[in-house]
């Protein structure tokens, strides 16, 4: 399996200390996508979406647990359970709001992400598609409210 980066997300976070852990949490942070030149027809009839889902790599993740305490939570939780950053694949997924498409720039909105980070795909956001009913959030249903004002620590450094 090969994935290579087809483009580098910017924001305003350059250390992993202090950031958002979600994109609920990023709310009104500003950020951009940058394609490289090679994939910038595919960004075509992008900017009729609103929202777009970023595929991205935690490249600044190394090794793994596969039971770890997670930023929303005092207990021990399987990683496949969780959201963080450390796991056998680091990669991350981000629904964030789409701006404005300029050339290869997307500017988005609701950042969660760390600035220099490679972009692995790009997919339209589609209620009608990612919505889901009767939905369980297992543990997190406890704790997801606390997402907006949770920042990141160095657990996962």
């Amino acid at each position: 399996m090969n994935f290579k980066s087809i483009g580098t997300i910017h924001s305003p976070f350059t250390s992993l200390a202090g950031m958002p852990i979600q994109p609920p949490g990023a709310s009104g942070v500003q950020g951009t996508v940058e394609l490289l030149e090679e994939y910038s027809e595919g960004l075509q009839d992008l900017d009729g979406f609103s929202h777009i889902i970023l595929l991205y790599q935690f490249h600044r993740s190394e090794g793994f647990e596969l039971k770890v305490i997670p930023f929303l939570d005092t207990t021990q939780r399987g990683v496949f359970s969780t959201r963080v950053p450390k796991r056998p694949n680091p990669i991350g997924l981000s629904i964030v709001k789409l701006e404005k498409v300029e050339g290869r720039i997307l500017h988005i909105e609701g950042v969660d992400i760390l600035d220099g980070t490679p972009v692995i795909d790009i997919k339209p956001y589609v209620p009608k598609f990612d919505t889901q009913e009767n939905v369980r959030a297992g543990w997190l249903e406890k704790n997801s409210d606390a997402v907006p004002q949770k920042r990141s620590d160095d657990r996962f450094v």
